[in-house]
């Protein structure tokens, strides 16, 4: 009788323990397959947070961001392709190829953020006018409202508005006259009206 009963105990404590075990192993095993691919957006976000870092500091030019922001957009279209030919996932070549991609632009990234370029907005409503549109941009880099290649587009604009302020600049002494102040006024606010329609539009970065 007791030793009918030490057998149901021992059986009934083996089927309590070896599902758990079996399910704790399974978890383990799924969470390490699913590491890979988190990992590969994970970089992407890190990337464009230093960018928008970049570009609210003041480190990370308009033409600089410009550059960083296409090469960018030029990773995550390969990895949409790369995709696209794989059920939706990434192979591990895959993903070395594009870590290696991310590699390059990481280097690139704190290479402008160091150098001897900066932003320069300026002083009085223009400069302010200049300083607030890069935030907005820089807020929806890090937001993820803005892609890598409507950013491209927004500083390239920033770039050329930056390039005519200088001109006038270089034309008048240093100085922005009152012609060119307006000028310079209406440029930005079709970069605004840009800037709001692609932080606004269905379009993010993922």
């Amino acid at each position: 009788m007791k030793t009918t009963k030490l057998i149901l105990i021992s059986a009934a404590l083996i089927a309590l323990v070896v599902p758990a075990a079996f399910a704790q192993q399974s978890g383990s095993s799924s969470a390490g397959s699913s590491t890979t691919q988190p990992a590969v957006q994970k970089r992407k976000e890190n990337q464009q947070d230093r960018i928008a870092n970049g570009i609210q500091s003041g480190k990370l030019t308009a033409g600089e961001t410009k550059n960083l922001e296409k090469k960018e957009a030029r990773v995550k279209k390969e990895e949409v392709g790369m995709r696209s030919s794989d059920n939706g996932k990434l192979t591990s070549a895959d993903r070395t190829k594009l870590q290696n991609q991310q590699n390059h632009l990481s280097k690139q990234i704190y290479t402008d953020k160091h150098n001897a370029a900066t932003q320069h907005n300026g002083s009085g409503m223009v400069g302010q006018r200049k300083e607030n549109q890069q935030d907005r941009i820089a807020n929806g880099v890090r937001s993820g409202q803005l892609t890598a290649g409507e950013t491209a587009k927004l500083e390239n604009k920033q770039q050329g508005v930056n390039r005519t302020a200088a001109g006038m600049r270089q034309a008048n002494g240093g100085k922005l006259t009152v012609a060119d102040k307006t000028a310079v006024n209406k440029q930005q606010n079709k970069t605004s009206k840009q800037i709001y329609a692609k932080k606004h539009n269905t379009t993010t970065q993922n």
